[in-house]
């Protein structure tokens, strides 16, 4: 038997997005921005997919600008902010479990003079709104805030987090990471007081190479790319339109399944911890119940190293993840694991489940059986 449990990484696509990805690199494979017809055609593919995202949205079309994935959004979004503000401020405030996504440009932007403040979070891996609002002065520009944590499934509470930037700062923008978040939630930006929203097509059974960036149009904001100016000269480059259709589509699709999605995704997750907590010394990370995102599950297998079971379960036919598959490669130890305060033998140890919707009850039983087999072995043979 055969269970993918490694759904936060990426998603097997929708047979429909397959074959209106074929259809569009095959048959209607024309550049969208030519004046003929084959152009014409491309076109309306591209406008479509705009028009799909921005009803799971309940925002403008022309909000919705397309990019090559999640990183791509992120980096547009601090990085085209900062340099559009500059002279508004050069604060930005992000919490201490970013994606490296986030991270990594916030680090970017320190090298060139902006200063960032980043937040703690606690044992849930949930930051404070009141260390927010202490942490919002007039010099700050963005506050940029995943929904959910790719690691532990923690949700940060993004409605009263948008509410208060706009109380204390009105000029602050709001930046929210939605990758791990959408097509797993009802996300209503403009009730949300969120600015920019980034995504991205692989999590959702969409293409790879493929994501989107919800922009604001109050939103002061420069390209990073520079070109053929397309997309209204903000996001220049050939469309992606194979990409940009199947991610349209599969946005339409997740959305119209969403409630159902969601019930039977947290069914199993409830199932699952509560079969790991009858194991010996495995520690759940994170919110449990409600507070946590629905499709993933963190534990830690004292005594056994991740990488180690990782692949003991692949051999079995079982894939899961050392963390997260953007950190799996990395020596350091986990930020996030590490600001949620885990000691050394718990971060060592864990690896991270995720579900979707085609996940069944099947897999984990298996997943669970070879667990149970496998955990026992592994810490007799561990190094002491």
């Amino acid at each position: 038997m055969e269970a993918y449990l490694d759904n936060s990484a990426t998603t097997r696509c929708y047979e429909e997005v397959k074959d209106i990805v074929v259809k569009t690199m095959m048959d209607d494979y024309g550049n969208p921005s030519a004046m003929h017809q084959k152009g014409v055609e491309s076109e309306r593919y591209v406008k479509e997919a705009a028009g799909q995202i921005a009803a799971t949205l309940k925002v403008q079309e022309k909000e919705i600008y397309f990019t090559s994935g999640g990183t791509e959004s992120n980096n547009w979004a601090l990085i085209g902010t900062a340099l559009a503000n500059r002279r508004q401020g050069n604060h930005i405030i992000i919490s201490s479990i970013e994606h490296p996504a986030v991270s990594a440009p916030a680090e970017f932007l320190e090298s060139q003079g902006f200063e960032v403040t980043r937040l703690g979070v606690n044992a849930q891996g949930q930051i404070s709104p009141e260390e927010l609002k202490e942490a919002i002065r007039p010099e700050t520009i963005l506050v940029s805030i995943m929904f959910v944590n790719n690691e532990i499934g923690a949700v940060e509470p993004i409605v009263e987090i948008g509410e208060l930037i706009k109380q204390v700062n009105p000029k602050t923008y709001f930046h929210v990471d939605a990758i791990q978040a959408y097509g797993k939630f009802r996300i209503l930006p403009k009730k949300m007081h969120i600015d920019m929203l980034s995504a991205s097509g692989h999590k959702i059974h969409g293409p790879k190479g493929t994501g989107f960036l919800y922009i604001s149009e109050k939103m002061k904001i420069v390209p990073i790319i520079y070109g053929g100016g397309q997309q209204k000269g903000m996001r220049s480059g050939t469309d992606n339109v194979p990409g940009i259709a199947g991610l349209g589509l599969a946005s339409k699709m997740v959305y119209d399944h969403l409630e159902e999605n969601d019930k039977h995704m947290r069914g199993l997750r409830t199932y699952f911890v509560r079969e790991l907590a009858k194991m010996d010394q495995v520690v759940v990370h994170g919110p449990q119940g409600e507070e946590a995102a629905p499709q993933i599950v963190s534990a830690a297998f004292v005594g056994v190293r991740s990488e180690v079971l990782l692949h003991t379960l692949e051999e079995r036919g079982i894939y899961v993840s050392a963390g997260s598959a953007c950190s799996t490669h990395k020596r350091s130890g986990s930020p996030t694991l590490t600001a949620i305060g885990l000691p050394k033998n718990q971060m060592e140890a864990t690896v991270r489940f995720s579900f979707c919707e085609t996940t069944t009850r099947e897999e984990l039983d298996y997943t669970l059986q070879v667990l149970n087999e496998v955990i026992p072995m592994l810490r007799r043979y561990a190094r002491h």
